[in-house]
């Protein structure tokens, strides 16, 4: 199904965002328009935002208990382009 375009000019655009966004949701694509030029489109995206699942690795990590002791000298300089 080909998207329908619609043409709004910014002031518009500032004015009706919401509506705008509920439009593109539902697979419209928007072009924002200055001085009648086209400047930007709104459109939907080409694939869904995966959903976070917080904990989904809880069990299979593990964070060392020296985790954050500073590194010794020569391993510290070598990050900071030293010899």
């Amino acid at each position: 199904m080909k998207a329908t375009i619609k043409t709004v000019n910014i002031h518009e655009a500032k004015t009706h965002f919401s509506k705008l966004l509920a439009a593109v949701a539902k697979g419209q694509r928007i072009t924002i328009c200055k001085d009648g030029t086209p400047v930007a489109q709104l459109g939907p995206l080409d694939q869904p935002i995966p959903v976070r699942r917080p904990g989904l690795l809880k069990g299979r990590v593990t964070i060392a208990d020296d985790f954050d002791v500073p590194l010794p000298p020569d391993v510290l300089a070598s990050f900071e382009g030293g010899s």
